[in-house]
């Protein structure tokens, strides 16, 4: 028996102790994973997938989440969180990872003693344990399971199984709240994150599979994946103006490509080593 074959058999192992079960739906393909493990060694009528609204992430993510449980035949519960309404999050420092998970962690527990599970769910793998990720704690504190770690999985075999599974979703890209795209210690407000939003958006149409617009009060900073800068200058008058007519003064390409959290890269050693330790 390999060792995915493994990882995936102790998952289910573990699914199939959990009686009732709330999902933290989101559309990607680790939490899309959980909800199909789950909704195998539980059955559909013990599976509710949650998918959460908020300003901090796109109306397309959480209405394509909908759909693919829908789609899955699990029963789907919509709801929504408030986060721009929290000083703690609004104040975007590092600690503002803790307070949204916090908030997203507290609603699904009031919400699965509302509606009679046992459990609350997240996709969260093994690969999170060695990034920066507050919302970590938040989870814990709040006892919430992320069964996808406690089975030692990783992202590379979360698509893996997906694939097998011959779920829609299994090579998605990940996304992220858009808060991401704001430096630590800039204020979050719906104008900023309307910003990013629109800019991405406006690029992504231009055939750019994975893009970031990194927001530095007047100036747009834009990673794209190395191999797709020089299409990316093709565009480079229409991405202009654009970003322009959004607010943005300057627009610049970081020669440094798409990298997952790399607003993190300015925090200090110590910060990234308590949270990640």
């Amino acid at each position: 028996m390999n060792k995915i074959v493994e990882k995936n058999q102790h998952l289910g192992e573990i699914l199939s102790n959990m009686n009732r079960v709330l999902v933290a739906f989101s559309g990607g393909v680790d939490s899309t994973l959980v909800l199909k493990r789950a909704q195998q060694e539980l059955g559909t009528e013990n599976v509710l997938a949650v998918v959460v609204a908020s300003e901090l992430f796109r109306e397309e993510e959480f209405e394509g989440a909908v759909k693919l449980a829908e789609k899955m035949g699990v029963n789907v519960h919509q709801t929504e969180i408030k986060e721009l309404e929290d000083e703690g999050i609004i104040a975007n420092t590092p600690d503002s990872w803790y307070y949204s998970k916090k908030l997203l962690y507290s609603h699904l527990n009031q919400l699965a003693i509302e509606l009679g599970y046992d459990y609350v769910l997240d996709g969260m793998i093994m690969d999170d344990v060695a990034d920066f990720r507050p919302g970590m704690r938040a989870r814990t504190e709040a006892g919430a399971r992320s069964v996808l770690q406690e089975a030692d999985l990783y992202k590379q075999e979360v698509r893996q199984l997906a694939k097998e599974l011959e779920l829609p979703v299994w090579n998605k890209p990940a996304s992220c709240s858009l808060a991401s795209r704001i430096p630590y210690g800039t204020k979050l407000d719906k104008r900023k994150i309307e910003q990013v939003d629109q800019a991405e958006k406006f690029i992504a149409k231009l055939g750019i599979d994975m893009v970031r617009v990194r927001y530095h009060e007047n100036v747009a900073r834009i990673e794209v994946a190395p191999e797709e800068i020089t299409e990316l200058l093709k565009h480079r008058e229409k991405i202009q103006l654009k970003l322009t007519s959004l607010g943005f003064n300057y627009v610049s390409l970081d020669l440094r490509g798409y990298r997952t959290g790399s607003m993190n890269e300015v925090l200090p050693a110590d910060l990234l080593n308590a949270e990640v330790n």
